[in-house]
C-alpha cells in the first residue's frame, strides 16, 4: 500500500466513524450519564471488538459467514438479546449516584459490555467485509494489508470516540444537577432497546 491509499482509507474511516450510529450513541449516552471516563471505557471495548472482525476478514471467515444467512441471524439474535438484558438490568438503576460507583471494576464492566456489543453485531462484520478489501492492493500479502487497515481504523476510531466522550462528559454535571438524573437508569434502558432494534430489525 502506498501513502495515497493509506490517507484515503484514513479519511474515509474518519467520516464513517463520525456518522451517527449505535456505537457513538452509546458512547455519548454513557459519557453524559456517568462521565467521560466511562465513555472512554465503552469506546475501548467497542474498538477492541474490531480486532475480532478484522481477524475474521483477514482469514476469510467473514466471507464464509456472509454466505450463511442463518449464522448471521443467530449472531444478531444473541446480540439483540444481550442488549435487552442490559436494558432490563439498567431499568432499576436509581440514578447517577449508582452509575458512578465501582471504580476500576465499573470501567472493566463497561469495557466488557462495549466489546460484547461490537462482537455480536454482524453489521460491523459485513461492513468490514465490504469496506477493507476496497483498499487492498492485488499481489500483496492480503492478510497483512487487512490487519494494517484494521489497525488504522481501530486507532482513529478510539481517538474519535474518546474525543466525543470527553465533550459529551461535559454535560454530566448539568444532568447530575437536574431532575433528569433520577431517570438515568430508564433512559439507558431505552437506549439499549433502541440499539437492539437497530441491530436486529434495521
Amino acid at each position: 500500500m502506498d501513502i495515497y491509499q493509506i490517507v484515503s482509507f484514513l479519511a474515509a474511516s474518519v467520516l464513517l466513524t463520525l456518522l451517527p450510529g449505535p456505537d457513538i450513541l452509546f458512547v455519548v449516552a454513557q459519557s453524559i450519564t456517568s462521565g467521560w471516563r466511562s465513555g472512554v471505557a465503552v469506546a475501548v471495548g467497542l474498538c477492541s471488538g474490531l480486532i475480532i472482525h478484522t481477524s475474521l476478514v483477514a482469514f476469510g471467515v467473514a466471507a464464509l459467514l456472509a454466505k450463511i444467512p442463518i449464522a448471521l441471524t443467530g449472531i444478531k439474535a444473541f446480540g439483540a438479546l444481550y442488549l435487552l438484558y442490559l436494558a432490563y438490568m439498567s431499568w432499576g438503576e436509581a440514578g447517577l449516584a449508582l452509575a458512578k460507583t465501582g471504580g476500576k471494576q465499573r470501567y472493566s464492566k463497561l469495557l466488557k459490555i462495549g466489546f460484547v456489543m461490537n462482537v455480536l453485531n454482524p453489521k460491523v462484520l459485513l461492513f468490514y467485509l465490504a469496506f477493507l478489501p476496497q483498499f487492498v492492493v492485488a499481489g500483496g500479502n492480503t492478510a497483512l494489508q487487512v490487519f494494517t487497515l484494521g489497525g488504522i481504523f481501530f486507532i482513529q476510531a478510539i481517538v474519535i470516540f474518546s474525543i466525543v466522550a470527553f465533550f459529551a462528559g461535559l454535560l454530566n454535571r448539568f444532568v447530575e444537577q437536574s431532575p433528569v438524573g433520577r431517570y438515568i437508569g430508564k433512559i439507558k434502558s431505552i437506549i439499549f432497546v433502541l440499539i437492539a432494534v437497530n441491530l436486529f430489525w434495521l
